[in-house]
């Protein structure tokens, strides 16, 4: 199991929202597994495809993806979103509006994919909060990032006073798992995420970290 730089990792100890709740699941579902945090997401996204027993998260379930992997979740909510300094004169309507301005965005992310298809040509990073810390030096204008993710990278990274100038898609996050892994596996692991949800275990987990 690999994780990417959304899912707040807190140095040596991989923790988070997301890492929290797939390692409840995990537990309530009775199935063993390793947790790596590995960088960059092209690596892991590229295990998980192509690794029988590999799963990645969190990741966007997009329309070309669906037949790619089997899916557990939704984890959690993930509002696209561009965030500027404080300070910042910039005010969107639409994407196409910040197509003059300079975007910070993730490598392999299916946000800074977004953007590139269409036409937006974001600069990327290996690790999003690279972002917040680029974007309060003055060297991007915009950073493309999730909600509630970005927020929190940027607190770990000690960076405040940014303001969301653009909010342009929702979508859930959800854990992909290669598709070697047994139907079977994926239902315990299914079944285990909605009784956390329906015990409020899951929103007892975000409020920890938002």
């Amino acid at each position: 199991m690999a994780r990417n730089g959304k899912n707040f990792a807190q140095g040596e100890n991989i923790n988070g929202i997301a890492v929290d709740i797939v390692r409840e699941m995990f537990k309530r579902a009775g199935i063993n597994y390793s947790l790596t945090l590995r960088f960059p997401w092209e690596r892991i996204y590229k295990l998980a495809l192509e690794q029988p027993g590999y799963g990645v998260f969190v990741t966007a379930r997009l329309p070309d993806r669906e037949p790619l992997f089997k899916w557990v979740g939704p984890i959690g909510p993930d509002d696209w979103i561009l965030l500027a300094r404080d300070d910042s004169k910039i005010a969107l309507q639409s994407l196409e509006q910040a197509r003059k301005y300079r975007i910070g965005a993730y490598k392999g992310d299916a946000i800074a994919e977004t953007l590139a298809k269409q036409g937006l040509k974001p600069q990327v990073v290996l690790k999003d909060q690279d972002n917040a810390r680029k974007l309060v030096g003055g060297q991007i204008d915009l950073w493309a990032t999730g909600d509630p993710a970005g927020r929190y990278l940027a607190r770990q990274e000690g960076v405040t006073g940014l303001k969301t100038v653009l909010r342009f898609h929702s979508t859930q996050l959800y854990l992909a798992l290669n598709k070697e892994v047994p139907d079977e596996t994926v239902a315990r692991l299914q079944a285990a995420l909605d009784q956390l949800r329906e015990e409020g275990v899951v929103e007892e987990i975000m409020g920890r970290y938002l």
